[in-house]
């Protein structure tokens, strides 16, 4: 990794110089709570302070559901969205999204090119990585004392962990977590998925806590179902579980092992109508300085290997922020990165089949 501090000529030249205020709006749409907050503190002020163009930031639950309709409809109101890496490839194979010139993007501060500097896989034709987070499980401290979970099988446990779980509404992670659960190891898990057994054998598993299953939605609700003491232990974003625990004083820790890793990127919907504004945002909202001063309101960390040595300490509560990266070695010893392939060509029926198991 090449690691070097931007400077602000390199600012001015990603925005293309432009300093003179503007009544150009674009809409920014994310997944809210502290992460569009990090966002907004790392990204939009920032931007618009340079450019002038305002950033109103619009609040989602992932999917492209909703671009699909706004595409469809002709009356494209999204800007830029925040995606999972799955939805990125996807929405780029179904014309959802408009293919993105890397030459935009700013090279790192010791001039080495974006295309060498980004994390191999987080620059695809349609999208531009900005971080790297990861869903995992936690559990309330105060409640769940002596001996504690420490494996993925543990959160299945509901004999020696009794207790509600939180889960996120939806196939994507809840099957790897039960095949890990099960004793698959990590690295055969997607092998395993691919199969009819494999699925049955996750949806089996699943089945087992099946009663017990709180389900959430949005990335804010996993720590407040755990504030509120409706769930024993709970899945969740990781940057979330930290901030509870960061800017909330929660005693909620959290299991890393089984986490499954992933990218968060920008795309450019198609049909924008403020194509060139968005463009300017994705490229300044990329750079080394922005994507560090991202990782310092939440545990999510950057793509850009220039950006590494620039992250420090919370921007409120002073807390190191390098051990509470996915990406931390003492976090990353039993991780699986989310395979987008699978996903783009697999969630249509996993989907139809979870939410057939939902319901019965």
């Amino acid at each position: 990794m090449k690691l070097k501090l931007i400077g602000m000529v390199a600012v001015a030249a990603l925005v293309g110089g432009v300093t003179t205020a503007s009544a150009q709006e674009i809409n920014v749409v994310s997944w809210g709570g502290a992460y569009t907050k990090s966002q907004i503190k790392a990204y939009h002020e920032p931007f618009t302070a340079a450019t002038g163009i305002k950033v109103n930031s619009v609040d989602y639950n992932g999917g492209l559901a909703e671009i699909k309709a706004q595409v469809e409809a002709g009356n494209v109101t999204w800007d830029v969205v925040d995606v999972e890496l799955s939805d990125a490839v996807r929405g780029c194979d179904e014309g959802l999204l408009e293919p993105i010139d890397k030459a935009i993007l700013p090279p790192a501060p010791d001039g080495t090119p974006a295309e060498k500097d980004f994390v191999e896989g987080s620059l695809t034709e349609c999208s531009v990585g900005s971080i790297v987070w990861s869903t995992v499980y936690a559990y309330d401290g105060d409640k769940i004392t002596g001996t504690v979970p420490t494996t993925m099988a543990d959160f299945f446990d509901l004999a020696k962990f009794p207790g509600k779980r939180g889960l996120r509404k939806g196939p994507k992670a809840n099957l790897e977590f039960a095949l890990m659960a099960d004793g698959v190891p990590a690295s055969q898990v997607y092998e395993l998925l691919a199969t009819p057994e494999g699925v049955d054998r996750a949806f089996a598993k699943l089945d087992t806590i099946k009663s017990q299953v709180v389900w959430w939605e949005a990335g804010a609700q996993p720590p407040q179902l755990l504030a509120d003491g409706e769930v024993a232990m709970t899945t969740a974003y990781n940057g979330r579980i930290f901030n509870a625990v960061a800017t909330e004083k929660k005693n909620f820790p959290i299991v890393w092992d089984g986490q499954v890793w992933d990218l968060d990127l920008f795309v450019l919907v198609k049909g924008s109508k403020n194509r060139e504004a968005a463009l300017k945002f994705i490229a300044f909202a990329t750079d080394t300085q922005r994507l560090a001063d991202q990782a310092a309101w939440i545990s999510y960390g950057p793509v850009r290997a220039s950006s590494n040595p620039l992250v420090g300490n919370h921007a409120e509560a002073g807390i190191p922020m390098g051990p509470h990266m996915p990406t931390a070695p003492d976090n990353f010893k039993n991780a699986l990165q989310n395979d987008f392939v699978f996903w783009a060509d697999n969630a249509d029926q996993l989907n139809e089949r979870f939410n057939a198991w939902l319901a019965k």
